[in-house]
């Protein structure tokens, strides 16, 4: 594109320059564009559409002016000559003005409302000397802090306490600064020739100014393309340590102009400990800094750690009241399972979440051990075989965020103990004193008694949701037909409930015989007894413990969670996924979208015609073609060529396809998470920013370093 520009431009002095040349040094006149090569849908800036090309010349001007036909760069001006020239455009404005008063009063208002008319009124005056070194010299300090966000370098360098005293060493920015200088760049260079080598060149608080300006300009692109697409939704991942302070990461999904549902991370919130403080905190965020309009967001999911669930659907339910079509749902990169166990308010539940993460997390830090464990596994199942492989490789994987975590821990359980034992026990040198230390530590969690309960307590009461969550993660006709099944589920949980003697008689008999098994003493929790110590009329067996302290109230809670999740109007948004070909065909036609689809009836561009437009979409895939398929998802109804004949199908279908429920069905538009998990684990705690974790994680969104100048010149005169 570059090259049709100076080829357009007639820029022989131009054709040997590279692409990043011309790009970096060059610049073209707003005037040389037709109209609708310019887009405006921005509220900031005026910007070129991707394939504009210049059209507008007027060649044959240059011909009666001899000065204009070798054209050169803008050389340097003295300050005599910056004086001169001032005093002639003064004195031409003063001509200017008294022949056009009047014209100009009448164009006033005009002019000033015209997006980009300011900024082409700027660049008609010529910036002095002084104030286009210092542009230049902004550029050049957005050019690095750009490119350490990327690259993911941390700011600081060595710390205090690495260095002998009295020797000063550089942080990375000034070690890149101090680089660039020495490589050429010529504006860093006059800048700071007359400096101390000891001297911070660029002070923290500059350097925290310019990043906040990077974050805002990157997080800005993707917030445009949410406020084109109006409706989106809100998800937050688990809470993370960023230099040693708690924040929230938040993501959103939306429907692009290509029709794709992506989901893209948008940045950092600082956490709060009181849930009333963080859930004001979280919508000022979002509707103020930010700039998003609550009243079209459609969904909000919270993927949380144990102990954070009850503060983050306070959270939910604020946001609820203030916005009811801000539906509360399940994220689908979340097992329900999983999700359910992290929600339980039981502590002993949170601590063998804890243990068993930690548990994967060892093994998958070392092949080693993971090759011990398969071991174990074929001396345990020799006489089933096919299990034993199976096993083996589950443990390969993630398998913390399976459908059927619990089950799977369970058939693993005394593989995992006698594989720590092994290890932790080994007189050699095989393992180093860290996987030993931690094998003894997790092996010893792992054989309490307290743990095995609570593990098959969790199993057997998750198993009445594991089908349903498995069919919330998988084909939209599977999605569709679930939400019918809630009533069932819901029945079964509260049957399980009202008869919770004999259920829990059964899982304690199975804890019991797990815990024999593995050798482990069946008894009280230790901090329980020690309580119980003065209390001599306490006969309290391990059974009715467990029964109060752990199967009354998860099974209470689960059951009141799905009533949560799945309120009326999510259900109300799940049926209308008949709109869906696919489903359609699976319910032969006969369905009644309308009724379900009145909550969403002001989003639509013509809700009066709702009703024949789905009457014709139902007879269009009722009568197809022998060859054509049905589209089986959203995203394939979204693409279909026609469906801009269809504008309330595709408004609802855009509506239904943000919901944190529905999986993203192309993996590539859900990098956002993926990024967000890579920088997480690739960073040290300490050394993360969450100012370069947005540049990193958004390392292929275009970035406006003029914007970025101008934006801090603007803030920071």
């Amino acid at each position: 594109r570059c090259q049709r520009w100076v080829e357009n431009c007639r820029r022989a002095d131009l054709e040997d320059k590279t692409p990043d040349q011309l790009n970096k040094h060059y610049r073209l006149c707003a005037k040389h564009f037709e109209t609708s090569m310019i887009c405006r849908s921005s509220p900031y800036r005026t910007v070129l559409r991707d394939n504009a090309v210049p059209t507008i010349f007027d060649l044959t001007s240059h011909l009666n002016n001899p000065h204009s036909r070798h054209r050169k760069r803008i050389k340097e001006l003295s300050e005599d000559e910056i004086r001169t020239l001032k005093q002639q455009k003064i004195d031409e404005a003063f001509e200017r003005e008294q022949a056009t008063q009047e014209l100009n009063e009448s164009h006033e208002q005009n002019t000033v409302s015209e997006e980009g008319g300011e900024e082409q009124e700027e660049e008609a005056v010529p910036l002095t000397l002084e104030e286009r070194e210092n542009k230049d010299y902004l550029k050049s300090l957005f050019e690095i802090l750009i490119l350490m966000g990327k690259q993911n370098i941390p700011l600081d360098g060595h710390s205090v306490d690495e260095l002998p005293e009295g020797i000063f060493t550089s942080d990375n920015f000034q070690a890149l600064l101090e680089y660039r200088i020495n490589a050429g760049d010529e504006v860093l260079r006059k800048r700071f020739e007359m400096t101390a080598v000891n001297l911070e060149y660029c002070s923290k608080t500059q350097q925290k100014q310019m990043l906040e300006i990077c974050e805002s300009c990157v997080r800005e692109e993707t917030l445009r393309e949410v406020r084109d697409s109006h409706f989106f939704s809100i998800v937050t991942d688990e809470v993370v340590d960023i230099a040693g302070e708690e924040h929230l990461p938040v993501l959103v999904r939306f429907v692009d102009d290509s029709h794709n549902l992506r989901e893209e991370f948008i940045g950092f919130l600082p956490y709060e400990a009181d849930p009333e403080m963080l859930a004001v905190k979280f919508h000022t965020t979002i509707t103020e800094k930010w700039g998003l309009n609550m009243e079209y967001c459609r969904g909000q999911a919270y993927i949380v750690s144990s102990g954070f669930a009850s503060k983050m659907k306070v959270v939910a339910t604020r946001l609820l009241e203030k916005y009811p079509q801000a539906v509360y749902t399940l994220c689908s990169s979340c097992a329900l399972n999983v999700w359910l166990a992290k929600s339980v308010p039981v502590v002993g539940v949170s601590i063998a979440l804890g243990t068993i993460e930690e548990v994967c997390c060892l093994f998958n830090q070392s092949p080693q051990l993971l090759v011990e464990l398969d071991n174990t596994i074929s001396l345990l199942f020799q006489n089933n075989v096919e299990k034993g492989n199976e096993l083996k490789e589950i443990c390969r994987s993630q398998w913390t965020g399976r459908h059927d975590t619990f089950e799977v821990l369970v058939d693993l359980m005394q593989a995992l103990v006698l594989c720590l034992d092994a290890v932790s026990s080994d007189s050699s040198v095989r393992w180093n004193n860290f996987i030993a230390g931690r094998a003894f530590v997790l092996s010893s969690a792992l054989t309490d008694f307290d743990f095995i309960v609570t593990i098959v307590i969790l199993k057997n009461v998750l198993s009445f949701t594991r089908a349903f969550g498995k069919n919330l993660q998988g084909q939209t006709s599977d999605v569709f037909f679930a939400a019918s099944s809630l009533t069932a589920v819901l029945h079964s949980l509260n049957e399980v409930m009202e008869n919770i003697e004999v259920y829990h008689e059964f899982w304690f008999e199975e804890a019991t015989n797990l815990a024999t098994k593995l050798d482990v003493q069946i008894k009280l929790p230790g901090k329980f007894r020690r309580a119980q110590q003065g209390n001599l009329d306490s006969e309290v067996t391990s059974e009715n413990y467990y029964k109060e302290i752990l199967s009354v109230p998860t099974v209470e809670h689960i059951i009141q969670e799905l009533k949560d999740i799945f309120s009326e109007q999510h259900l109300k948004a799940l049926k209308c996924l008949s709109l869906v070909p696919s489903v359609m065909g699976q319910l032969k036609f006969n369905t009644s979208e309308e009724h379900h689809a009145d909550m969403y009836k002001n989003d639509l561009p013509n809700p009066d015609t709702l009703s024949a437009e789905l009457h014709c979409w139902r007879i269009k895939w009722k009568h197809r073609g022998k060859d054509i398929e049905l589209p089986a998802t959203i995203y394939e109804a979204l693409h279909l060529p026609d469906i801009k004949f269809f504008p309330n199908v595709y408004a609802l279908l855009k509506v239904l396809c943000i919901l944190p429920v529905m999986k993203v069905e192309n993996e590539k538009y859900e990098i956002g998470r993926k990024r967000l998990k890579a920088y997480l684990k690739n960073t040290l705690t300490e050394q993360r920013s969450s100012n370069l974790a947005l540049l990193n994680i958004n390392f292929d969104i275009k970035h406006d370093l003029d914007l970025m100048v101008d934006t801090y010149i603007k803030l920071y005169p």
